[in-house]
């Protein structure tokens, strides 16, 4: 968690004391503090202890249940297993060695050493050190070095295969105190990777789209800071991709290549690249809160559809990772490890020799079976389809059994196409393509085989081929044609608010669904999920019960602008017409208390009449004092009259969203320029309540 925060008093260990307090040895892990100054100079407070005595206290497979308990944004961001998905995917090699520069309490370490022959950690904090060391003590491969990494660069070997900054590079100002901070820093490392390895740079990207749609900028937790420029100054800097290819040029830096972590590089679910950029519906978990409210001021999804239509996405991707190097040649990766264990796996996107494949990779030993299970699913799909036109994708097994690969066909979403014909609100062409997609998945339904999973984003349609590309859920037993389409239509509408136009009514009678049935396929899908899921929650709950807010400025602006209208009085002139909207003004500012409205209003003396309209809702009204030019105007009907009914004299209650007080000028001392001055409490009512007042005022008269 890198941000700008109130650090408590460096920790300060008497000279001859650092080996006695510090272990060299947590584990298996090696800790060098040659190079340690004594004191952390970087902490987020108590909250570093706490996390310590998890990874002390917990194994791994508990932090997600510690997680959903402690409902705290630190213990999520240090122990999510997500946070390894933005390096898993890289290809490290197991003899590869591997430096890693702001390791920080570990989450990363613990994905690189995983993968690598050995891992070298440099962080400034001995203690989040000691959680990094804790939480993978199991691991033999790796050693920190606690202290500043301009003291220890020095002597760092200058062969890594792989340099990882995760969220570090943004502090190059910090580290390097220089007019070209961000050059330099780059420069410096660049001498300690091998001539073919690679340097991977994880950062926010200033001009990402989150920030223009209300989150703060992640250090400095303020509004619109990194998008201003940092006017405000802070230790971190963030870029765009112009402003990050402007470092990598001057440097000298000719190979790299751009990925698109998203929703972002903290917690990816996936990767993008250039050669395959994310589709029009795509992105659609944009809310990013966990640490802090938010404000949202527009769909981000909705704008996001706009700028990948117009190829802006590289610009306004919420974060950047760059390899620079060679090409990792993966296109495009995603995660789906926020399920239970069995079910963790990660899809990418490749070319390879035999052309463009799609491979779906167990992230642990648990999955390995789910992935061998989905070449007999093809198997099975294939016989109940033979003879129609649903066609299979087709799926081996690799020879080592790491991962199950499929050809990458080409076409669109049969949920693409269906959004293209709501945009245009072509109801027919729904229709229609909803008809096809009835008849071709009914086909074989006597067959004790099932796709439960197939969404219409599981359908790739190119002309009239129509192929089945995930059917990751397949079961061997017979499930009605209605109970699968009733689910793909479920998930479509759930997932899209403007999918909500579709009239549902009418496709649950075309496929002959009581609503009782459609209640217990809700019931079933619940079930599913929860199956799915392993029982834990979701991202999106785990935000939710962070207790993080999501605003809408809109509201808070329509219940501003009535705050105003609330606070003003609107007042009509009669010269001898009548009262007309014409010849009125409103008076603001008149509240000088919650419920005190105080008033000085200006008469000529061609006015008959004044009409004073204290709000646009029921309330009772105290006229505490009221005069004109100095001299006090009498309660009295000759003087005031109103549509109002008289509790006692000068206190009025009102059952209207129209209340006035009419002040007869003709009947007072006029002249030329006249002030009446207005003093009145005002309390707002319920409309029914100041009916039964006004009842019972009339029944005591």
């Amino acid at each position: 968690m890198r941000e700008e925060i109130k650090r408590p008093a460096p920790i300060h260990l008497k000279e001859g004391e650092l080996l006695g307090k510090l272990p060299e040895k947590i584990g298996n892990v090696t800790l060098n503090y040659e190079f340690y100054p004594g004191e952390d100079l970087y902490s987020d407070g108590t909250v570093e202890d706490e996390i310590l005595k998890i990874v002390k206290d917990a194994s791994r497979v508990e932090y997600p249940s510690i997680i959903e308990d402690r409902k705290s944004w630190p213990v999520l961001y240090h122990l999510s297993p997500l946070r390894g998905n933005i390096v898993d995917w890289l290809p490290i090699k197991s003899g590869d060695k591997v430096l890693e520069i702001g390791s920080g309490c570990g989450a990363i370490t613990e994905k690189l050493s995983e993968k690598a022959k050995n891992v070298t950690c440099v962080d400034l904090s001995a203690k989040r050190s000691h959680i990094n060391a804790y939480r993978n003590q199991d691991k033999d491969n790796i050693e920190i070095y606690v202290g500043n990494f301009a003291d220890i660069e020095p002597s760092l070997d200058h062969d890594y295969d792989f340099i990882c900054m995760i969220g570090v590079f943004e502090y190059g100002q910090s580290y390097i105190h220089s007019k070209t901070p961000y050059e330099d820093f780059l420069n410096i490392i660049r001498k300690h990777v091998k001539n073919n390895g690679r340097i991977v740079i994880a950062i926010e990207n200033r001009f990402g789209l989150k920030y223009w749609a209300g989150c703060k900028e992640d250090h400095l937790g303020t509004y619109f800071s990194g998008l201003e420029g940092y006017p405000e100054g802070g230790s971190a800097r963030t870029f765009t991709r112009p402003g990050l290819e402007k470092i990598l040029k001057s440097c000298g830096v000719e190979n790299y290549s751009f990925y698109y972590p998203y929703p972002d590089y903290k917690f990816p679910t996936a990767i993008y690249s250039d050669k395959r950029l994310p589709n029009s519906g795509e992105l659609t978990d944009n809310i990013r809160n966990f640490d802090r409210d938010r404000m949202v001021l527009f769909n981000e999804k909705y704008v996001f559809d706009g700028i990948i239509k117009d190829h802006l996405f590289d610009i306004f991707s919420n974060s950047y990772l760059v390899v620079i190097g060679e090409d990792p040649n993966i296109d495009y990766v995603k995660y789906s490890n926020d399920r239970a264990l069995d079910y963790a796996l990660r899809t990418e996107i490749l070319d390879t020799l035999k052309g463009r494949v799609v491979r779906k990779i167990p992230l642990n030993e648990e999955a390995k079976a789910h992935i061998k299970s989905m070449k007999r699913s093809y198997e099975l799909l294939k016989k109940r389809y033979e003879g129609s036109r649903l066609l299979i994708n087709s799926c081996e097994i690799s020879a080592d059994g790491l991962y199950a690969e499929f050809p990458y066909e080409k076409g669109i979403t049969l949920e693409e196409l269906l959004d293209e014909r709501l945009e245009k609100n072509d109801m027919e062409g729904f229709y229609r393509l909803f008809d096809q997609y009835l008849e071709l998945i009914s086909y074989g339904e006597e067959c004790q085989v099932t796709d439960y999973d197939l969404i219409f984003a599981n359908i790739l349609v190119d002309g009239d081929k129509w192929t089945v590309i995930d059917y990751e859920w397949t079961v061997e037993k017979q499930i009605p044609t209605s109970e699968i389409a009733f689910r793909a239509l479920y998930c479509y509408v759930l997932e899209e608010e403007k999918r909500n136009k579709l009239n549902l009514d009418l496709l649950i009678d075309k496929m002959g669904i009581s609503q009782q049935e459609a209640e217990d396929y809700r019931e079933k899908e619940g079930r599913f999920q929860k199956q799915v899921t392993g029982k834990r929650q979701s991202m999106g709950e785990i935000r939710a019960s962070l207790g993080t807010y999501c605003v809408d400025p809109k509201d808070l602006m329509e219940q501003h602008l009535q705050k105003i209208l609330d606070q003003r009085i609107q007042v009509y002139y009669d010269r001898g017409n009548g009262f007309c909207e014409e010849d009125s003004i409103y008076l603001p500012d008149v509240y000088v208390d919650r419920y005190l409205i105080e008033a000085e209003i200006f008469a000529d003396g061609n006015v008959k009449a004044l009409r004073v309209d204290p709000a646009d809702h029921a309330c009772m009204v105290k006229i505490t004092e009221i005069s004109l030019n100095g001299k006090a105007v009498p309660f009295q009907k000759k003087y005031i009259e109103t549509n109002g009914r008289a509790v006692k004299a000068g206190t009025y209650v009102f059952d209207t969203s129209d209340p006035n007080i009419n002040i007869k000028m003709t009947e007072l001392p006029m002249a030329g320029e006249n002030i009446l001055s207005l003093k009145m409490k005002l309390t707002p009512l319920p409309e029914d309540m100041a009916q039964d007042m006004m009842g019972a005022v009339k029944r005591f008269f």
